[in-house]
């Protein structure tokens, strides 16, 4: 509806994890260079935790979509109620190999034979798995099996376990200390502080306007967004998005702090009757 008023060839402030729009906050490009160092020295397993909308897709996606195909084979698993079968084909699937069989034994060595051609072509094999909080332990475990394809010299596979804070409490169980002891880099991404707020929406209005700003957010706009959003990228987006239309209802150029104030009040009004709604419902199906 504003895209127009504006000038946007598309929405700035989707929800969706669009790696075009990639903002590297301090924290971000730290975990983005934690990220590249473990897998370019490929030290086998790799964790990456953070709160909800924090960007942890957003950077994975991106992340894969920088490797070159030519020196990386890479895979992306998003559907962690797999069982411990079901998560061996899906990754012989994402690469491309036979992965309808229900041996486990066949469906490794298939892997462990493209493990290998793919080291003597010296390409790095790297598997993420996202909202790896949701894995059940028994699955975990045949992530850590599958982490015991290597060579003399070098692991033969680079798993990056992505997920909520949840992942962390996980792998403290005692029955998974030894796929934890193998996790050699950590990083936990953590909501951005203020200013990284401000230029982050200023990077995703430049990016849809190709390089124009052709809308403001007022600094005292900015510092409300900050606090409502705590430095989350997806509240933000949302909120963002909401105030793009005021402004646009408004026909101004500028969203105020006023705009902002509103936007929130509404949304924070929408959020407790969502919240009451869902009670109510939780408590008549008992």
């Amino acid at each position: 509806m504003y895209l127009q008023y504006f000038g946007f060839r598309e929405q700035p402030f989707t929800l969706t994890p669009n790696p075009e729009f990639l903002f590297l906050s301090a924290q971000h490009q730290e975990a983005f260079a934690h990220l590249l160092y473990a897998i370019d020295a490929k030290t086998g397993f790799i964790e990456l935790t953070g709160e909800v909308g924090t960007g942890k897709t957003t950077i994975i996606r991106t992340l894969l979509k920088q490797f070159d195909s030519k020196t990386h084979s890479t895979a992306l698993i998003f559907n962690p109620t797999l069982t411990a079968l079901g998560l061996l084909q899906e990754i012989n699937r994402e690469f491309g190999l036979p992965y309808t069989s229900n041996s486990t034994r066949k469906l490794h060595e298939q892997l462990n034979n493209f493990l290998l051609a793919e080291n003597s072509k010296e390409r790095t094999v790297v598997l993420v798995i996202d909202e790896a909080q949701n894995l059940r332990p028994g699955v975990l475990e045949q992530v850590r099996l599958i982490s015991n394809l290597e060579t003399e010299r070098e692991k033969l596979i680079q798993i990056v376990l992505v997920g909520q804070p949840e992942l962390k409490k996980l792998l403290e169980k005692q029955n998974l200390r030894q796929l934890k002891q193998r996790i050699t880099v950590r990083y936990h991404l953590n909501p951005m502080e203020e200013n990284d707020v401000h230029a982050y929406i200023r990077h995703r209005i430049k990016v849809a306007a190709d390089g124009r700003e052709p809308v403001v957010f007022l600094p005292n706009a900015v510092r409300k967004i900050y606090k409502y959003s705590g430095g989350l990228p997806r509240l933000i987006n949302g909120l963002c998005d909401r105030l793009l239309l005021t402004a646009f209802t408004e026909e101004s150029m500028d969203v105020t702090p006023k705009m902002a104030k509103s936007a929130i009040k509404d949304i924070t009004k929408e959020e407790g009757k969502y919240s009451f709604l869902k009670k109510l419902f939780k408590k008549k199906s008992m």
